[in-house]
């Protein structure tokens, strides 16, 4: 904040946010090794407890865990996708990007909004000068009329 070089600061920040972006990589693929290892023991556990329970055998379905298992892949897949392909797409730089044309357009819609609140604030400037212009012409005409009221007795009302 009060160092002399800003250069320095920048080039932190930088290294910083590269650090953090490398942690979030890191802890999505190890979250993806994890959700890996969780379905492959699922998996044999399914196929291991199906035959010995003999779960299953009153549904319609005979080897239910196999679609389970499906199931699990197709949401393992999902996973997969998500971590090695949308983030290359959809990542760091991308929201970048995105965040800066957000600013632009708020940017650009508060200058219209200054604009017009400026224009409404002049006609009403305006509006207002008209008015005091109009009163002080209707006091000039009414002192006109007005019958002059003696000085020296303050009282008396005029004829």
């Amino acid at each position: 904040m009060f160092s002399k070089n800003k250069a320095k600061d920048t080039v932190d920040k930088e290294a910083r946010e590269q650090y953090e972006y490398a942690r979030e990589r890191i802890a999505k693929k190890k979250n993806l090794m994890r959700h890996f290892v969780v379905f492959l023991v699922g998996s044999v556990l399914l196929i291991i407890i199906n035959p010995i329970l003999g779960y299953g055998d009153d549904f319609f379905i005979k080897d239910w865990f196999v679609w389970a298992i499906l199931i699990w892949t197709f949401i393992f897949l999902i996973h997969l996708v998500n971590v090695f392909l949308i983030n290359k797409f959809m990542g760091k730089e991308w929201e970048d990007r995105q965040l800066e044309k957000l600013k632009a357009l708020q940017e650009k819609r508060v200058a219209e909004l200054k604009k017009q609140a400026l224009q409404e604030v002049t006609i009403r400037e305006n509006k207002i000068a008209k008015e005091q212009e109009a009163l002080k012409d209707m006091t000039a005409s009414t002192k006109e009329e007005l019958p002059e009221v003696k000085k020296n007795n303050p009282n008396q009302l005029p004829q």
